[in-house]
């Protein structure tokens, strides 16, 4: 299944947190915080500004992003893996090579 989301939202799938402590100490899930950083699945396709012009979205599919803690509130599952949602806005910053 696919998934289209609208206007400036971004679909992210989180990235997963080490599960293991420097010290070799597993951490059950309930544990650790959720990670802020993810890949980008799927954009929209722009908001309509003011004088009408359509502006993109700045991040493109495959991108990595780091993004706020408490962003994403809106989950997902598709094929059974969760999605956030996120909003333009929320993104920070794309990480590069």
């Amino acid at each position: 299944m696919k998934i289209r989301p609208l206007r400036d939202r971004v679909v992210v799938r989180r990235e997963e947190e080490e599960t293991t402590s420097a010290g070799g100490i597993v951490l059950p899930g309930s544990a650790t915080e959720k990670p802020n950083q993810g890949v980008v699945v799927a954009i929209g396709d722009g908001v309509f500004l003011d004088n009408g012009e359509k502006r993109p979205v700045s991040v493109s599919v495959g991108d990595r992003v780091i993004f706020g803690k408490y962003a994403g509130s809106d989950t997902v599952k598709i094929d059974g893996e969760e999605l956030i949602i996120v909003s333009e806005s929320e993104i920070y910053a794309v990480l590069e090579d």
